[in-house]
Parts: C-alpha cells; sequence; structure tokens
C-alpha cells in the first residue's frame, strides 16, 4: 500500500515545488515590470503581499464591496496588483469621466483573459473585442442594424408574447395560493424573448435546455479569471488552468454546433420565403451577404449571436428581480406603482408598450433600481493602452482597469442617503444611465457603453408594468417586508443570493380572456 501511495505523493511534493518555483519565478518577473513604473506617480497602493500582490484584500467579500472599503482609506483611484497583473481600481465619478469620456481612447481596449481566448478563437465579437477596426466596425454593425431603437421596437410582437406566456404561468401558479418562484419565472421570460429576438422562434424544451446550459457556462467562464491570467509567465499556472481551458473549448464547440444547426435552417428558409420577417441572425446573414463587411464570417456571426444573448438576459432577469425584491419590501412604494400602471392601462385591459412612456413612477424605480443594484458592479474590464493621467496619477500601460460603477453610485457625496431605495429622487434629478452621467454607469460609458441597452431595457419595463397590473402579490407567511433576504451573490451578475419566492392573487379584471 505505501508502494502504491508514495508515487502519488511524490509527484504531488514535485508539482508544488514546481509550482512555488514558477510563482516565485513570477514574482520576480513582476517586481522587473514593476521597475518599468519607476518615475511614474502611480495611484495610493495598499499593502501587497509576495507573489499573490493585492488579492488578500479581497478575501471574504464580494469583490466590489471588498474595493469600495479599500477605496474609503487609499482614494478614489488605486494602484493593485492581481498576481502579476496592474490593476487600476475607479471609484469616483469625477474618475470615472476621465477614464471613460476624457481618456476613452486610451481605455478603450479589453484584457484579453485565457477563456475569452477560447470562446472567441473563430472570431470575436463586440463585447470583449480589443479596440480597433474590427471592433468599430461591428459596433457600426450592432448601433445601425441590430440594436437599434427602430430594430428594437420592431420585436414588440415578441416581446409582447412572451410578456403573455410570462403572465400566463404567473396565473396558473397562483391558482391554488401557492408560493412560486418568481426569479426562475423570469429568468425564462427574459431567456426565452432573447432567444425569439435572435432566432425567430421558441425552441423546443430540449434545444432550449440544451443551448441555455451552453450559454450560461460560457458567459460563467468568460467572467472569471484562471491562475493563467494572473501569472501569464508562469507555464505551470498555465498547465494547472487546462481545465479551464478544457471546459471553455467544450462548451465553445457544443455552442457553436448548436449554431451552425440554426444558421443552416435561417439559410435554407431564406432561400424558400425571402419575404419572412427578418430576426437578428437573418440580419447578420444579409449583412454578410452584400460584402460589404468582409470580415462578417461564420465564426463571427456565432460570436455576435453569444454576445447578443450574454447581454440581453442577465442584466434584464437580475434588473426586475431586484426590482420586484425591493417592492415586496416597500408596499407603499408597491401599491403607488401598481396604481399608476392601472390607471394607465385599465381602459385598454392590457398594457402596451405605447403607453408606457406614461408611467413615470415605474420609470423612476427602474432607474433606482440600476442605481442601487448595478447587475455588473465592476463593469466589463478595461485595458490602458497607453500611460496617461488620471486625477493626477500616472496609470501605466497594460494595466487592467476596473470601475467599480457600484460604489459610485452609492457614494454620499453624490446620492443623498444612497443605500436606501427611493424611487422619488429621480423625480427632480434628472441624471440618466445613458453614459452622460459618471455618477450613474450601469451599462457603462463611451465608446465601450453597453450596446444592447434598450434591448435589455424594453424587456424589463413591458414585464414589470404587467407584473403589477396583472396582480397583487405578498411574500410568504411569517416574512415581514422588512425581513425579506437582500443578500447579493456575486456570479456573472449581482444576482440575489436566494430566489424570490412569492403568491400571487389575479386582479381578475385585468387578466385578458
Amino acid at each position: 500500500m505505501d508502494m502504491d501511495i508514495l508515487p502519488l505523493h511524490y509527484c504531488s511534493c514535485l508539482l508544488l515545488l514546481a509550482l512555488l518555483y514558477s510563482l516565485t519565478k513570477c514574482y520576480y518577473t513582476a517586481s522587473a515590470r514593476s521597475s518599468c513604473h519607476r518615475g511614474l506617480r502611480l495611484p495610493p497602493c495598499p499593502g501587497q503581499l509576495p507573489v499573490i500582490g493585492s488579492l488578500h484584500h479581497l478575501a471574504g467579500a464580494l469583490p466590489h464591496h471588498s474595493l469600495r472599503r479599500l477605496s474609503r482609506r487609499y482614494g478614489p483611484l488605486m494602484f493593485l496588483r492581481f498576481g502579476e497583473v496592474p490593476v487600476v481600481v475607479v471609484s469616483s465619478g469625477e474618475a470615472a469621466r476621465e477614464v471613460m469620456r476624457t481618456h476613452d481612447v486610451a481605455f478603450a481596449t479589453r484584457p484579453q483573459i485565457a477563456a475569452i481566448r477560447t470562446l472567441t478563437k473563430e472570431g470575436q465579437a463586440i463585447a470583449f473585442a480589443p479596440y480597433g477596426e474590427h471592433w468599430r466596425q461591428l459596433r457600426k454593425i450592432c448601433a445601425v442594424e441590430l440594436l437599434s431603437a427602430g430594430r428594437v421596437r420592431s420585436f414588440r410582437a415578441v416581446r409582447e408574447e412572451e410578456v403573455a406566456r410570462l403572465v400566463g404561468a404567473v396565473s396558473s401558479a397562483s391558482g391554488n395560493n401557492e408560493l412560486m418562484n418568481l426569479s426562475e419565472m423570469i429568468a425564462a421570460y427574459v431567456a426565452d424573448t432573447a432567444v425569439h429576438a435572435i432566432m425567430g422562434r421558441r425552441l423546443d424544451v430540449d434545444d432550449r435546455g440544451a443551448f441555455l446550459r451552453y450559454i450560461d457556462e460560457a458567459i460563467r467562464l468568460a467572467s472569471g479569471f484562471s491562475l493563467a491570467d494572473l501569472f501569464p509567465s508562469s507555464w505551470i499556472a498555465g498547465a494547472l488552468s487546462w481545465w479551464g481551458a478544457h471546459k471553455a473549448e467544450v462548451y465553445r464547440e457544443g455552442l457553436f454546433k448548436f449554431l451552425d444547426a440554426v444558421i443552416t435552417e435561417h439559410m435554407e428558409r431564406k432561400s424558400q420565403d425571402s419575404k419572412s420577417q427578418e430576426d437578428l441572425i437573418d440580419v447578420l446573414l444579409r449583412i454578410q451577404s452584400q460584402g460589404s463587411y468582409h470580415f462578417l464570417t461564420m465564426g463571427i456571426i456565432k460570436a455576435v449571436v453569444f454576445d447578443l444573448f450574454s447581454a440581453g438576459t442577465e442584466t434584464a432577469a437580475t434588473t426586475l428581480q431586484w426590482a420586484m425584491a425591493e417592492l415586496m419590501r416597500n408596499p407603499d412604494m408597491m401599491s403607488r406603482a401598481q396604481a399608476e400602471v392601472r390607471a394607465v392601462f385599465m381602459p385598454r385591459m392590457k398594457v402596451v408598450e405605447e403607453g408606457l412612456s406614461e408611467l413615470n413612477y415605474l420609470h423612476w424605480i427602474i432607474k433606482e433600481t440600476l442605481r442601487l443594484h448595478i447587475p455588473g458592479p465592476l463593469l466589463i474590464p478595461r485595458e490602458c493602452r497607453e500611460t496617461c493621467k488620471v486625477l493626477g496619477y500616472d496609470v501605466p500601460k497594460g494595466a487592467m482597469v476596473l470601475v467599480n460603477a457600484w460604489a459610485i453610485s452609492r457614494d454620499p457625496q453624490c446620492w443623498e442617503e444612497p443605500e436606501k431605495f427611493k424611487p422619488d429622487r429621480f423625480e427632480s434629478d434628472t441624471r440618466d444611465f445613458k453614459g452622460n452621467d459618471f455618477e450613474f454607469t450601469p451599462f457603462g460609458a463611451g465608446r465601450r457603453i453597453c450596446p444592447g441597452m434598450l434591448f435589455g431595457l424594453a424587456n424589463v419595463e413591458l414585464a414589470l408594468a404587467n407584473l403589477l397590473f396583472h396582480f397583487d402579490w405578498s411574500l410568504p407567511d411569517g416574512i415581514r417586508p422588512g425581513e425579506l433576504d437582500m443578500t447579493e451573490a456575486m456570479g456573472i451578475t449581482a444576482r440575489r443570493e436566494k430566489d424570490l419566492w412569492l403568491r400571487a392573487k389575479v386582479v381578475s379584471s385585468n387578466l385578458p380572456h
């Protein structure tokens, strides 16, 4: 038995020694790189440890919480090191303005992490693509063809069909006065709406389940860092990250094989009926066939579909869940919102999109939800393309830049009672989330602002109005509004740690027959 165990133990020791050697070498590599920063006036730097740098500061809490705590001590611009990687953290509206407007071009590219390189090996789409001509052309396609206001309006029938299914599902679940998992229902509605708009139809149960699994896992891998990302000069760190790279490859192959079949189906359908209504895959295939964008290969089309789906689902679902949770915690706000929605739509007996502009209080609720519960608290990381000044400090070329939009949107210097959910603040406060007010950037700002903002918001507004119009809501027995658990969990977005379980009572006069 000992002879069987010894080789494994021996190999483990050798691996540990090799890892320690490799990480020590990384430490000296990082030290050598830091010497390149001599002469620069770097931002304040919390204490660092050998090898791991500043990673210990993130232990035990959600990253955006830990970074806000550090910023209160070290200021609105901090210099950290995640392993070998230099990182600058932005924690004030003024600093965010300099990064996303004053020096927008200098901070317009993305760091290329290992999972992204694997997932985009056939071609990169817009979210994670480096800044350059390829990105600019894709951005133009998104702005003009895929995600313009007109294109989003063209999917009104899709949204109304899918929200009717959501209302039907809630109505069915409410029949026996049983608790329902509203989080799951909202996630299904948002996913089905995105699939319908992108692919032109709903998927059957098996295809839908497989597609969502591929997407969810691919997004999860794309939103994290591996050892290879933290220690890029270490071959052992790269070797130890092989499983993550393998998983990314498996999910990429599965997702792209699925999309190959969908795209083939679209090409065959268009050859038979060229006048059928365009979905987003049809739009991409039409642009490719016109030959105006020679770089638009099938691999890039599939990458764009991945971007469209990931951008259009998680943010909307997270925002809807937080909005409903906040209204359940604040019954007076719930009653006011329901009264507004019902006053506007009762004559029609249903919620229609052209009336949504009359719902001022509902829009304030959505804005306040996006302020207090930013779906992507640190936005998508940026990378500094050239050394430049921010708040009088030097941000070195190659540094990863994290904008802590969550901390900025809760800054007491910018917001009155920032930790409280107060939709009424927007009655007089004209700040918006469209990229011009840097205290409030849930979708980013500048060149890299989220192009899917309008698409996601349309899903949120229509669904929330319907949930408030058709139903009265109550918490599980024994839970008072102030006791509702509002704990965050960090995944792809800062979602609720626990699903939202509620009871619904149909307002019979409002339910369509």
